[in-house]
């Protein structure tokens, strides 16, 4: 309808009722001009860059009285920048796996230690299609020291995670990477050379430019290795990330825990999200944990540097 939809028809005829004085309202005299939109199409994300076009056009003359956000299509709003709206010192973290992996709740296991054992304000949420297991799944985080208020998928990232090394050949997970960022990967080699060798080309590019540094560790490995049980295998592959992540972070050093301190608060956690699978199980987990964070090791930056 050229009028808009129910709602819209049904606020425009309030207005004109007002300026008409009917009904018992107060008399106005203008009817403003009323917009109105769709967003979230397909379960696509809305952006704070989306808000920011929608007022653009609302200032606009004459504007665009109908419009949609967040797809391509010729009634879209274009975004004509997109800020970071994170408290100041926030970090995030996006994180390119597979349904099955076990990281989804391992994001979860992370931001409950974030929350309950550092004392900070987290976001954290998945995001994969109607078929979760075997495909391809992302998952995000953020954590700051004040309320997050923003929620949408990340744009600006400081860790990088790829429980699926299958991302950098599919897409493009270093995007939002900022400065100084860091990478986690899946790998089965040893010899920082091997991995570096297999990052494609130009991955290590937008390495060397943001000055990304890459972490990697078997995870794979330690899982099968550690798992009590043969259908824990693949899920244990995700927990290992915590180890990584609690050495690549200051919070612990932050907060002045020791090291038992920490350990103590992430098996509380793990206790809360594999409890009911048995003792067992949250000691693997944590074995898990503990390995991933003696065994990640550092692809050196003479090695990055040297191409």
């Amino acid at each position: 309808s050229t009028t808009g939809n129910h709602l819209t028809r049904e606020i425009k005829a309030a207005f004109c009722d007002a300026h008409l004085g009917e009904n018992g309202l107060e008399k106005i005299d203008q009817v403003p001009k009323i917009f109105h939109g769709a967003a979230g199409l397909g379960s696509r994300d809305v952006r704070a860059g989306d808000i920011i076009a929608i007022f653009e056009n609302m200032q606009g003359r004459p504007g665009q009285h109908f419009f949609c956000v967040g797809i391509d299509h010729p009634l879209a709003l274009e975004r004509t920048e997109d800020p970071d709206l994170r408290p100041p010192g926030a970090f995030s973290m996006r994180g390119h796996s597979v349904g099955g992996f076990g990281s989804v709740t391992t994001n979860k296991v992370i931001a409950t230690i974030a929350g309950d054992v550092f004392g900070k304000d987290v976001q954290a949420y998945p995001k994969y299609g109607s078929e979760k297991k075997g495909l391809p799944t992302t998952y995000y985080l953020t954590i700051a020291d004040s309320h997050i208020f923003s929620h949408s998928e990340l744009k600006y990232v400081d860790l990088v995670v790829l429980n699926d090394t299958n991302a950098l050949l599919s897409g493009n997970p270093l995007v939002g990477a900022v400065e100084g960022a860091a990478i986690f990967m899946q790998s089965p080699y040893t010899d920082p050379k091997d991995v570096w060798i297999r990052i494609p080309a130009h991955h290590r590019r937008t390495i060397r430019d943001k000055k990304i540094r890459v972490y990697y560790a078997d995870m794979v490995k330690i899982a099968k290795e550690v798992a009590s049980e043969p259908d824990l295998e693949m899920r244990m592959q995700g927990i290992v990330l915590l180890g990584a992540f609690l050495k690549l972070t200051p919070y612990a050093k932050e907060a002045n825990m020791s090291d038992d301190e920490v350990y103590a608060g992430v098996e509380k956690a793990l206790r809360k999200y594999f409890g009911k699978r048995g003792e067992q199980v949250v000691q693997d987990n944590l074995t898990c944990v503990k390995r991933g964070y003696s065994e990640m090791r550092e692809i050196p930056q003479e090695l990055i540097a040297s191409e």
